[in-house]
């Protein structure tokens, strides 16, 4: 039997921790919080006899930026604090957060399965290690590489690194390098270091773009023979789509409505319904120009030697995911591709980047899966070498 993770809720309003914890009482021990001087006693207290905290406060109150900072920064708080905001948090406040020590921000009411998520990559106890068929362990060789070409990398490169950040700070307002949390190798998540190649605002115009995400599987319309009459299956046995294929339908199932429904068809739809696991936008019009530019050489991707040094990456690996794309990748077969090490480079850029050709979900995972199940120092060593020419690419993503 599964423990539930014991959580913090800290809000001022009652009747929304008493929702919360009633929606949540099957998944989660909830401790409210309703001021900050019973916050900082039960750090003092309990330490280490939670696993999260939730801070629904507003930004501006006793409970909120300030305290967080306190906890953070003065009481070096170790377990993660997700912030869940009512409304859109702005850059400033979201760069405040983060700089407080925030783990993510969250919105308020976030769906259950998606919060219990986040809670399970980011709160994991110290040292937990997930289950999977296969084992990673990072040579003592690879380790030396990545250390060597990183640090080498960094000091040959830091006039170009100098010359970036003065162009990046000239052309717009905001940060030279921004961070996200990715998820790594055995879902361990870090910092994840980037030049900024986007607008201040970017993380706010995403939402209304993801019609323009080259992953989106397009949902079957009813017409497209997902529904069957009674009639159609007596007579055709199958429905259109697979009559179209040349194949029987294997199984119909029966949809909410009553319906008899392929179950190909089925999957197809409920798969475009839950959204790709992946997000890429072609030509994106939140990229700046000099974004355009240190994104098709690459350069923006120099800050992550940092994360090499540091071990949080390697050279050559699968490249690690944001929380919300992570999150998909639960299943069997494409859990798979977080049993290699998180790289810079890997068998995907050097297989299709650059080439002007589309590549699927399914394309993608697969590549992944198949460098954790067969990588090695002379595969790394092979990558490398064509990295090279993919960094000069002509498709604009």
């Amino acid at each position: 039997m599964q423990v539930r993770k014991t959580v913090v809720y800290v809000s001022a309003d009652p009747r929304e921790a008493a929702r919360f914890q009633q929606q949540f009482a099957d998944d989660l021990a909830v401790l409210p919080i309703g001021n900050a001087t019973e916050l900082l006693e039960l750090c003092e207290q309990r330490l280490g006899s939670f696993e999260a905290i939730l801070n629904a406060a507003p930004l501006n109150s006793p409970l909120g930026l300030g305290l967080i900072r306190t906890l953070k920064k003065d009481r070096q708080l170790q377990c993660p604090v997700f912030v869940l905001a009512d409304q859109p948090v702005s850059t400033q406040a979201r760069s405040l957060l983060l700089e407080a020590g925030v783990a993510d921000i969250l919105p308020l009411r976030l769906p259950r399965t998606e919060l219990l998520t986040h809670l399970y990559l980011l709160a994991r106890p110290a040292g937990e290690v997930v289950a999977t068929p296969f084992a990673f362990r990072m040579s003592p060789t690879k380790r030396l590489l990545d250390v060597v070409l990183a640090g080498a990398a960094l000091l040959c490169l830091s006039p170009l690194l100098l010359l970036v950040a003065g162009l990046i700070k000239l052309e717009s307002r905001g940060p030279v390098l921004y961070y996200s949390h990715r998820v790594g190798t055995g879902y361990k998540v870090f910092r994840f270091w980037k030049f900024r190649s986007m607008r201040p605002d970017a993380d706010k115009l995403l939402a209304s773009m993801k019609n323009l995400n080259q992953y989106a599987a397009k949902a079957p319309e009813p017409g497209d023979g997902a529904v069957l009459t009674a009639a159609t299956v007596v007579q055709l046995g199958l429905c259109e789509s697979c009559a179209a294929s040349g194949s029987q339908c294997q199984q119909l199932l029966i949809d909410g409505q009553g319906e008899l429904i392929c179950e190909k068809l089925y999957r197809d739809r409920k798969k475009a319904e839950d959204g790709a696991a992946f997000v890429k936008i072609a030509n994106d019009p939140r990229i700046t120009r000099i974004g355009h530019f240190i994104r098709n050489t690459s350069i923006d991707e120099l800050p992550q030697l940092w994360n090499v040094l540091c071990g949080d990456m390697s050279i050559v690996g699968n490249r690690p995911l944001p929380l919300y794309e992570a999150e998909k990748m639960m299943t069997d077969h494409s859990a798979a591709r977080f049993i290699a090490p998180a790289g810079l480079t890997g068998l995907w850029q050097v297989s299709k980047r650059g080439k002007g050709g589309d590549m699927s979900e399914q394309e993608r995972i697969a590549l992944d899966v198949e460098y954790a199940r067969r990588y090695s120092l002379w595969e790394d060593m092979r990558i490398i070498l064509r990295t090279i020419p993919a960094l000069f690419q002509k498709e604009n993503v």
